[in-house]
């Protein structure tokens, strides 16, 4: 596994805000529920957004040593009018460039306070790229809008959710996510529109002891083939395991057991 670089993550972050942005300047119904986030409308999934970016941006700016409280981030909640599809692209556009300047100005290695037992500003630009990754998607299926995402940051993005997986069920251990663990118990993910040189497959063991993964091509008890995106999208649970273009091979319902037990969050 190869991280991108901290220039790629900065370069990405600022994208995608440019691209959820866009969706709240699409005429979108910024009340609408979001069907993979039932608890939130449209505007208070991006102001959640925005406000991650804020936080993190003060985290790597005063190089926090320890948590800052969300209610100590300026402009945290985003502006004060609902409903003010420009006051909240106005919100998001200097939210962007306050993070990934930041970041950029930080580079990958300046310590930082961070959950992940990976105190580094390097370990923020790629949590945020994937945090905006994933809601944008969230973002896109409340408008009803096409969702497209490069292949090298799905792909990424899929590594990362297996990393802090790992990490969560190694350091927060809970009854549920321990229930999968077993011998000879596998999912193998499998990306059918990339070029060999990505290596866009992966295999998770559900081992005794806790989940172990690694990239390739595998045998496995439960296969999900398909686009990457897809995949991606149906492993974080943005997509129905049934979506057009995907495939289940083997047995499904250790594949959905996992799904509705794993978390890192």
């Amino acid at each position: 596994m190869t991280l991108l670089t901290h220039d790629r993550y900065c370069d990405e972050i600022a994208h995608q805000v440019g691209l959820l942005r866009a969706v709240v300047t699409s005429g979108a119904d910024l009340s609408a529920t979001v069907p993979t986030c039932p608890d939130w409308s449209l505007e208070q999934l991006v102001r959640h957004t925005g406000g991650a970016l804020r936080w993190v941006e003060l985290l790597v700016r005063t190089r926090a040593e320890s948590d800052i409280p969300e209610d100590q981030v300026p402009s945290g909640g985003g502006p004060e009018a609902i409903g003010d599809a420009a006051a909240l692209d106005a919100w998001l556009a200097e939210t962007g460039e306050m993070i990934a300047g930041t970041l950029r100005e930080a580079g990958p290695d300046t310590k930082v306070w961070a959950w992940s037992g990976i105190p580094t500003s390097g370990f923020w630009a790629r949590r945020m790229t994937h945090e905006i990754t994933i809601h944008r998607a969230d973002a896109t299926l409340a408008a009803a809008l096409p969702y497209e995402l490069a292949p090298d940051v799905a792909a990424d993005a899929l590594d990362e959710w297996l990393q802090i997986a790992q990490f969560a069920q190694r350091t927060r251990p809970r009854e549920e996510a321990e229930e999968p663990r077993g011998p000879a118990r596998s999912i193998h993910l499998h990306a059918t529109d990339t070029p060999p040189e990505l290596n866009a497959e992966w295999t998770v063991e559900l081992s005794e002891d806790g989940l172990v993964w690694r990239r390739g091509h595998e045998k496995a008890t439960v296969a999900l083939r398909g686009p990457l995106t897809a995949v991606l999208l149906a492993f974080y649970r943005r997509l129905p395991l049934d979506a057009p273009g995907l495939e289940v091979l083997g047995e499904r319902a250790l594949l959905e057991f996992w799904l509705e037990r794993a978390t890192f969050g």
